[in-house]
Order: structure tokens, then C-alpha cells, then sequence
């Protein structure tokens, strides 16, 4: 494969996003290697966030006045847009929140109440985030309810052929990622949901990472509920979306009570609104969904997943063979496919003193258990670093990595000197 075309856009395209051409405290340049926490922000986005403050903001629905109808407006067009990105069948089956993780919750509430009884059982994995593990407890310590892990292959990938014996008359969700923010591996997720609809049990996907690096239609993946948060979708913080195919949305009742999710109140009942209304209670973060509708246009009409896919997969690549050549790293996870996404550790150095000394160097990567304690603990260890790669960044800045750390090696394994007096 030829890159040089890709690196051509992708130069391009970096220079969208004006924090990326600020220097690190130390004089270095930044290196920012923590996408899968939250992306850099394109200058497109910042303006509209801006924009909308400064000239369109106000409350949605109830007003009459002409501000409060024009981000009424702006508010439902942003949710058609959510609508059309992930191939809704229509805005009801669109639920903005205030992030991936409120989704989660909101789903699990909600099936608690209406779903689930006493005994019943989940199917996870392994690589699951906290956030797709703690609302399910939750849920679970209350009903009770049992909750099934699939254990990961050697490779750091779902074993699916567990499947079969995880399965019980009990089993009444899979609830499972796309792709692994610990590990980057990508989950089979077009095998799990056809075993999934073979015995009619509905499935919770978390996209928070696979959106990011790949389109998602739920008509060809036929999930039943879908979540992703929008910071990572190069999008503003607070704002995240919860995909409740039809019927589910006027089957479960309310996460939380409050205005705009009614339509009528008394003292003896409160009648609820049809959904997405009645799990919006409350303001919504207005001006972040509207300027993720601008985030998801930039990143279809502008970036585009074509480009996304084969430049990331670039860059994957090179990552793997840069550091596969550094001196006692190991690298966790190395199935394929995957997200540009790679866990790693260094031979005598805790991840948090690696991250300090590569921050030194203007390089930023994350480092812990990533909300991935159960996925630590099979691994066998504490904690990892990750690295993390979006479309803006470029092969020069992997290289300065890979220099980085062999002057980790170096700095960390020199001896210390004597402190024998002669």
C-alpha cells in the first residue's frame, strides 16, 4: 500500500484542530496518544459550540418566543442526524443523555423494572468497561440477577465459542463492546448478534470506541440497544446517545422524572410522554447535541470512514512494529481485527513512572486499568499503558514514541551509582 495519499489528508485535516499545534510545557511538541479517552476537538466544532451561545441560546420545546423555537429546531434536526449516522428507523429510537455511561444506566433501570426478574441472566465479556459491568451489578445485587463473563482467547479476543455454553433458558441480554478500550481488540459482534437473535435475546452494543473508527448501521447490525458517548466522536464533553430500537422505548418506563418528559401531572398520576421525551427529563445539554450533529458531519462529510479505516489501519500497524522493537515490551491483545489501540508494558517499569517520563518527552498516553480491573486481572497485571491513535495523528509522532521509550529502557535499567565510600 502506497500511504502516501493518506498522509496527505491526514496532514491536512490535523490542521483542523488547533490544539494539536501547541507546544508541551517542555518546548516539545504535543504528541497527543489518548484518543480512546476523549479526541481532540476540529476548529469547525469549536466555532458552533461558540456560535450557539452567542447568538442561539435557549431552553427547547415549551417557549413560544422565536429563540427557544430556533433551538427547539436546531435540538431535533441534531437528533435526525444522530438518526441518519446510525440508520435509525426513525427520531423516537434517538435518546440524547449526558454520556455513554447515563445511557448504560438508563437502560439498565429501565429493563429492571420492566425486563428482568429474579434469577435471570446476563452474558458479558471480559474487555467490558466499567461502565457496561457496575449498572448491572447494581441491578443484579437488587433482584437478584447473574451476571456471565466470556473469557477472552489467548489473543486477548471474546472466545464466541463459549457461547453455546454460556447460554441458559435464564439468559435474557448479552450486553457487550464493539471494540475494547483496554485492549483495542475488535469483539465479533455480527456473529454474537445473529446467535443472539437465534434465540431471541436482545443485545446492548457499546460503541464508544468502535464508532470512532467505523460506521454503524443498526439495520444491517441489529441491535437492540446502542450507546456512544460524544467526546470521543470528536464532539463536545456531556452529551452521549442511547440507540432503544422501537418497541423497547415504549416498553420501559422513565429513568428520571421531571419536565419535559410528560404530558400531563396531577397529584394522583403523571402521565408520560411518548419516548425519546420521557427519558429526557429535565434541560438536556442542548448546545452539546446540537454541535455533535456537527462533529458526526465533519466526520462523514469531511474525514469520511474510508479514509478513517485504511489510515488508522496504517498507523495501527506501524505501531505494532515500532514497538514490538523496544526491548522487553509486551504487548496485550494482538488480535485482529482491531482499533487503532494498543496496551503495553515495559520490563522493570511501572506504567505510571512510563507515563511521567514519556510526558516529559510531550507525549501523551494513558495509563492504569483503563475501568478495566476484570480485564487487568485476567491479564495478570495492574495496569497497562495505552496508546491510542486517531486520524490526525502521524507517523513521525509514532516514531518520537518509539525513541521515547527506548530511552526509557535506558534511563530506568541504567545502574545506580555507588554509594560505597572508597
Amino acid at each position: 500500500m502506497n500511504p502516501t495519499p493518506l498522509l496527505e489528508k491526514a496532514r491536512q485535516l490535523r490542521a483542523d484542530f488547533p490544539i494539536l499545534s501547541q507546544a508541551h510545557p517542555s518546548g516539545r511538541p504535543l504528541i497527543y496518544f489518548d484518543n480512546a479517552a476523549t479526541a481532540q476537538k476540529p476548529r469547525v466544532v469549536i466555532e458552533r459550540l461558540s456560535a450557539f451561545l452567542a447568538t442561539q441560546n435557549a431552553n427547547i420545546h415549551r417557549g413560544v418566543h422565536w429563540l427557544s423555537q430556533e433551538a427547539t429546531h436546531l435540538y431535533e434536526k441534531a437528533r435526525e442526524t444522530v438518526q441518519h449516522f446510525l440508520g435509525a428507523a426513525s427520531p423516537e429510537e434517538i435518546i440524547f443523555v449526558r454520556g455513554a455511561t447515563e445511557g448504560i444506566n438508563l437502560i439498565a433501570q429501565g429493563l429492571r423494572r420492566a425486563y428482568f426478574q429474579p434469577g435471570d441472566e446476563i452474558i458479558l465479556s471480559t474487555l467490558e468497561h466499567h461502565a457496561n459491568i457496575v449498572p448491572w451489578q447494581l441491578v443484579a445485587e437488587e433482584l437478584p440477577l447473574r451476571l456471565k463473563p466470556l473469557p477472552l482467547t489467548s489473543a486477548g479476543a471474546v472466545d464466541v465459542s463459549a457461547l453455546p455454553d454460556f447460554l441458559s433458558p435464564r439468559t435474557r441480554l448479552i450486553a457487550i463492546t464493539h471494540t475494547s478500550n483496554g485492549l483495542g481488540t475488535r469483539t465479533p459482534i455480527e456473529e454474537i448478534v445473529a446467535f443472539a437473535k437465534a434465540h431471541d435475546i436482545p443485545v446492548l452494543l457499546d460503541a464508544c470506541q468502535s464508532i470512532v473508527h467505523e460506521a454503524i448501521d443498526v439495520q444491517k447490525l441489529p441491535v437492540d440497544f446502542l450507546v456512544f458517548s460524544g467526546h470521543k466522536l470528536y464532539g463536545p464533553t456531556g452529551v452521549g446517545v442511547v440507540y432503544m430500537r422501537h418497541p423497547w422505548g415504549r416498553k420501559l418506563p422513565p429513568y428520571q422524572g421531571g419536565g419535559d418528559m410528560i404530558v400531563r401531572v396531577t397529584w394522583e398520576k403523571t402521565r408520560y410522554a411518548p419516548p425519546p421525551a420521557k427519558f429526557e427529563a429535565g434541560t438536556p445539554a442542548i448546545a452539546e447535541a446540537i454541535v455533535l450533529a456537527t462533529a458526526i458531519h465533519y466526520i462523514t462529510d469531511t474525514v469520511g470512514y474510508d479514509f478513517i479505516q485504511a489510515y488508522e489501519a496504517y498507523l495501527t500497524d506501524l505501531a505494532e512494529a515500532l514497538l514490538r522493537d523496544v526491548p522487553g515490551l509486551t504487548l496485550y491483545g494482538t488480535a485482529r481485527p482491531r482499533g487503532p489501540i494498543w496496551s503495553f508494558n515495559i520490563e522493570g517499569i511501572h506504567p505510571h513512572d512510563l507515563g511521567t517520563f514519556l510526558d516529559s518527552w510531550g507525549i501523551a498516553v494513558r495509563v492504569g486499568h483503563h475501568c478495566n480491573q476484570p480485564l487487568m486481572d485476567a491479564l495478570g497485571v495492574p495496569a497497562t499503558a495505552r496508546l491510542s491513535l486517531a486520524f490526525y495523528n502521524l507517523p513521525e509522532e509514532l516514531q518520537t514514541l518509539q525513541e521515547a521509550l527506548l530511552a526509557a529502557v535506558e534511563f530506568f535499567h541504567k545502574p545506580l551509582p555507588s554509594l560505597r565510600h572508597e
